[in-house]
């Protein structure tokens, strides 16, 4: 299983999921997504949201789970990491920041604006060149978890059902897992579901940022401050890394116009900049780095 784990990595870190395949097929993510927004359209409406959303969650697992519990049968655990590929981030993610990092370090607080939008739900129109290397790291350190070694995690212990799976739980919680209107009844159960799937790898991701920055004080600053972030995985990579760059993060920010006091983390740092994303950058490649270093031993082993 950690095979299967080590060369979806190893083919994500190469090339990514190439422009031209995604304007050919899109992506199983894409795939995932038109399940659960037709299930939404049908489903969410009128009593009994609860149990609608939840058979809904389990309709969209078991799409993703069928298909790859039947092809790992078939195949070995190298053709199997080639179909787990797409269904890890680490490339992207990498590009979606340097995206901000470029603009903002020179000076282009528009281009760096438009970057970060892409990649975060709060309202960046009038971000400062704090605001923005804040969410840029956040968007870093908690999509590292929940895109990167998240997925891999679960592939390494189930193989391509694992994966599968687990892509299918966080695709339904970035859908309808919202506290909403619409969503507060019929998302519970994914939103539920997704917090458990990623309890482990979260706090897993903060002993990588730790161990790649050789820094007990990222550790100690993930144990202390990541209780108090409004989700109860993602503070952990978030504080880890705050803690390791010797930045703040978290804090206030508007929501659909809304200003949402969010506690800071590692809170007597100064606030990042350009550079900062820089050096969050170096820091998730060598995370990741150890990971496969670590995959790659459970591999031999």
């Amino acid at each position: 299983m950690a095979l299967t784990a080590l060369v979806a990595l190893l083919i994500d870190a190469a090339i990514g999921w190439p422009d031209r395949i995604y304007a050919r097929i899109g992506h199983p993510v894409t795939w995932l997504g038109r399940l659960i927004a037709a299930l939404d359209r049908r489903w969410n409406r009128g009593e009994s949201r609860v149990w609608r959303g939840a058979l809904a969650s389990m309709l969209v697992i078991l799409a993703a789970l069928l298909p790859a519990l039947i092809l790992q049968r078939v195949l070995g655990p190298v053709a199997a990491g080639l179909l787990a590929w797409p269904l890890v981030a680490a490339r992207s993610l990498h590009d979606h920041l340097r995206a901000v990092q470029v603009p903002l370090a020179a000076g282009d607080l528009a281009g760096a604006r438009a970057a970060t939008a892409m990649i975060v739900g709060r309202d960046v129109r009038q971000a400062d060149s704090p605001a923005l290397s804040r969410a840029a790291i956040e968007s870093l350190a908690e999509n590292a978890s929940d895109g990167v070694i998240a997925p891999l995690f679960w592939a390494a212990i189930f193989g391509l059902p694992g994966i599968a799976a687990y892509k299918a739980i966080n695709t339904l919680d970035s859908m309808i897992g919202h506290r909403s209107p619409r969503y507060q009844d019929f998302g519970r159960f994914a939103a539920r579901l997704d917090d458990a799937a990623n309890w482990i790898p979260a706090r897993l991701t903060a002993l990588l940022f730790a161990a790649a920055a050789r820094s007990r004080q990222a550790w100690r600053i993930a144990v202390r401050d990541a209780g108090g972030h409004r989700s109860p995985n993602a503070g952990w990579p978030e504080a880890a890394m705050a803690g390791a760059l010797g930045v703040r993060l978290s804090g206030p920010r508007v929501y659909q116009g809304r200003l949402s006091a969010e506690p800071w983390l590692n809170g007597d740092a100064p606030d990042p900049d350009a550079a900062s994303i820089a050096g969050a950058l170096r820091l998730y490649r060598r995370a990741v780095a150890v990971f496969a270093g670590l995959l790659l031993v459970l591999t031999l082993l």
